[in-house]
């Protein structure tokens, strides 16, 4: 039964799964900031381009 214990306590396979998760949730919620820093500029962009468009046609 000790050794069972024993054995328990030094696996470190969980550990290892849940560090790599937290890892890939980091990376995700910097991209997802990014795209969506990014998503607000393009937009803003695309209105001024059409701003500038409909100014210059008429």
């Amino acid at each position: 039964m000790s050794n069972l214990f024993a054995r328990f306590l030094k696996d470190e396979s969980g550990a290892t799964a849940i560090e790599y998760g937290l890892i890939a949730a980091l990376i995700s919620v910097g991209i997802i900031a990014g795209v969506r820093s990014l998503g607000s500029s393009l937009s803003s962009t695309f209105n001024t381009l059409g701003t500038t468009m409909t100014d210059a046609a008429n």
